[in-house]
């Protein structure tokens, strides 16, 4: 009976390990994730599994007899954690893409295990013993330049995570690690558990102003609830930007504003308390590592360098931009107060309102009149053809592979030769289960190990106008803008030849990393581009000449205000990572860090750090400062093939072979300097945005 028992279990765990399809490479086209194969319930035993079998890789490492080497320690090192990455690189793609409750609860007990495993192998002695052997010893092997980065990068990484920490430190960095892990997961989960809770519901009177394709939207939204005759109108960020824009009453843009500005800071879903915590903790590593700031901690190892040239950076643009915007706002203020028939003292919620008013005054330029040019699908057409004749790819839908949801469109891509490239997964439409934004993500990295060739697959997901049921999806000129920046991103991804995963595509700095995808942006207002593609849905007549010409001459409006946002959000990042004190007062903290960049008096009961993602959940910490850095890097960059030409072969190649394909392989100040044949000024971008003629 006993060895009955023994044989069923025995049996059942074979049968559990067949069912989960995590447990083996997948046998599908090209390697791609199984996603109709794949459950919720997978996971977890799958990242314990990887957990596990990482951590016997990382002791057969350690356990050696032979003398440490580049191979047998750097290169071995990198391979491990094969099972481990095959689940994750599904699971956190998805967790942001296609979530629900289940998930979200898995991702939070899994995040203690993950933590605990990174700083296991952190802290490894023996590891960290053969690592920095190998480093002290790195001119007896014959490494290139790649194999240099990799074993820097991997030394770097081990001493920056407390590997030469001794006796209860090493204990005291483990518990913060953990603890900075879950706080971070709980922060992005309360912002998107919020999000999801608000439903604004409107009747008809309460439209005025506001685009048919914003009306149809929210009768939609209604009538899936079942509420037809009404308007449901959510926080989800296309939804929200464009009642900002177009709703004449300013009572509903006020209450809209205070809501989405209002999210996070008190009962369930407080992030408050949290974000304290989280830069408590980040303080408390950076001190044990011996920086006195976290700022000074993160930007070792950027561009940057330090926290004084990056605000010597922030500085450099707010002079220069600050009398802009204050032209700009005294502007709309003046032609708000003569629409109104009284005195417009601006306030937040005027601005966009007010803003597009008199953008279509002045250039008589209206984004809603464009969107029947800017169709997904030719869109789609013309954002892809950009990679085809700056780099001779080709896309072609394929249906031969799982999809994670019904939206979800999957394209093989090729090159010149038909050299096969990767796959692109595209994700266009908002849901409950998707957090608000746009980004590209990767289910697997490019590496080229021993000859072992494995390419990339990516995806890029959005949140853009649904269609409905009597017309497509149409796009405002500023949602192609946002596909062409994460189609840049994804470029980078597709088009990495390096021999390393872990030096592969966007593994770079953190500072360099924007640079292909704003570079992308660029193309937005030249005409030979949208001459390719943009077309009336119904009629198919190109786009006029003198939309384009709107399009080009209304790109500079408003880009003085659009400056000092980003630079208020760069700024209050640097605030609180140079912080060497617990900080109180959070809402009065914000109100101080943005002081000089502030356009507007402070609203009581809106703060923007408890719903600032990017730094306390999203990996920007210390690190949004990079959006305007790559912004000096793109527009220098493309004034290169405004030189030459938008579309030139010679210049797209450099580009191509210095940036694109490189990686983390060099550091980024020289792979940009190879390609432009100088460093960057702030000169290009500032003529782009007509701040100087």
């Amino acid at each position: 009976m006993k060895k009955l028992l023994l044989s069923l279990l025995t049996i059942t765990a074979i049968m559990t390990q067949a069912q989960n399809p995590f447990f083996q490479e997948f046998d599908t086209y090209k390697g791609s994730a199984p996603f109709g194969k794949i459950q919720n319930s997978h996971y977890e035993e799958a990242i314990d599994r990887g957990i596990k079998l990482a951590q016997q890789e990382i002791d057969a490492i350690v356990k050696q007899r032979s003398r440490p080497d580049f191979e047998n320690t750097i290169v071995a090192l990198e391979n491990v954690g094969g099972d481990l990455n095959r689940v994750l690189n599904v699971f956190y793609p998805l967790l942001s893409s296609n979530s629900d409750d289940e998930m979200m609860e898995i991702s939070l007990c899994v995040s203690a295990k993950l933590s605990e495993y990174s700083t296991n192998i952190s802290l490894n002695e023996g590891l960290w013993q053969r690592i920095k052997e190998v480093y002290d010893n790195k001119d007896l092997f014959n490494l290139d330049a790649e194999d240099m980065m990799l074993l820097q990068r991997t030394y770097d990484s081990f001493a920056r995570s407390g590997a030469n920490l001794q006796g209860e430190d090493r204990n005291t960095y483990r518990k913060l690690s953990a603890e900075l892990s879950e706080l971070t997961t709980k922060f992005g989960q309360n912002v998107q558990k919020e999000l999801n809770t608000y439903e604004i519901w409107l009747a008809k009177e309460d439209l005025a102003g506001l685009p048919e394709s914003s009306i149809e939207a929210a009768a939609l939204a209604a009538k899936e609830k079942n509420r037809e005759g009404e308007y449901l109108f959510t926080l989800a960020q296309p939804t929200y930007m464009a009642f900002m824009k177009y709703s004449s009453r300013q009572d509903l843009r006020e209450k809209m504003y205070r809501l989405y500005n209002g999210r996070n800071q008190k009962g369930e879903y407080s992030n408050v308390d949290v974000m304290k915590r989280i830069v408590e903790v980040r303080r408390e590593i950076a001190n044990l590592l011996g920086y006195k700031t976290y700022a000074k901690y993160s930007l070792e190892r950027t561009m940057a360098q330090t926290p004084e040239n990056v605000y010597n950076l922030l500085d450099q643009l707010r002079d220069a931009y600050r009398p802009a915007q204050q032209a700009e706002f005294a502007a709309i203020e003046e032609y708000a107060s003569q629409l109104e028939g009284r005195t417009i003292k601006m306030q937040p919620w005027d601005y966009s309102y007010y803003s597009n008013k008199l953008k279509n005054a002045k250039y008589s330029y209206n984004e809603e009149e464009l969107r029947p040019y800017f169709e997904l699908n030719n869109v789609i057409d013309g954002v892809f053809g950009l990679a085809t004749k700056l780099y001779g790819l080709k896309f072609t839908k394929i249906t031969n592979v799982d999809i994670y949801h019904p939206d979800v469109t999957a394209f093989e891509v090729t090159d010149d030769k038909g050299e096969y490239v990767g796959l692109i997964y595209t994700d266009f439409f908002p849901r409950a289960s998707k957090r608000p934004g746009a980004w590209m993500t990767g289910f697997k990295d490019q590496s080229n190990l021993n000859g072992n060739m494995i390419r990339p697959h990516v995806s890029i997901v959005m949140n853009f106008t649904k269609p409905t049921a009597d017309k497509p999806s149409l796009l405002t000129p500023y949602e192609v803008e946002t596909f062409l920046h994460e189609f840049g991103h994804a470029l980078h991804g597709l088009l990495a030849n390096t021999k390393y995963a872990s030096l592969s595509g966007t593994s770079v700095y953190r500072d360099f990393v924007e640079l292909p995808s704003q570079f992308n942006e660029n193309y937005l207002t030249e005409k030979e581009f949208l001459d390719g593609f943009a077309k009336h849905y119904l009629t198919g007549e190109p786009i006029p000449q003198e939309m384009i010409d709107k399009i080009i001459s209304s790109s500079q409006y408003g880009a003085a205000y659009a400056c000092l946002r980003q630079l208020s959000f760069g700024y209050l990042d640097m605030a609180w990572h140079t912080s060497t004190t617990a900080i109180n007062d959070a809402a009065s903290f914000e109100t101080e860090a943005m002081k000089g960049v502030e356009m507007f008096e402070p609203i009581d009961g809106c703060s923007l750090s408890p719903q600032f993602n990017h730094i306390f959940s999203g990996g920007y910490a210390a690190g949004y400062y990079s959006y305007k850095w790559s912004e000096v890097l793109d527009a220098d960059a493309f004034s290169m093939f405004l030189e030459n030409g938008i579309f030139d072969k010679k210049t797209a190649d450099a580009f191509r072979e210095n940036v694109l394909m490189k990686g983390g392989t060099e550091n980024p100040a020289e792979l940009y300097r190879r390609f432009r044949g100088q460093d960057p000024s702030i000169d290009a971008l500032l003529k782009r945005d007509g701040i100087k003629k």
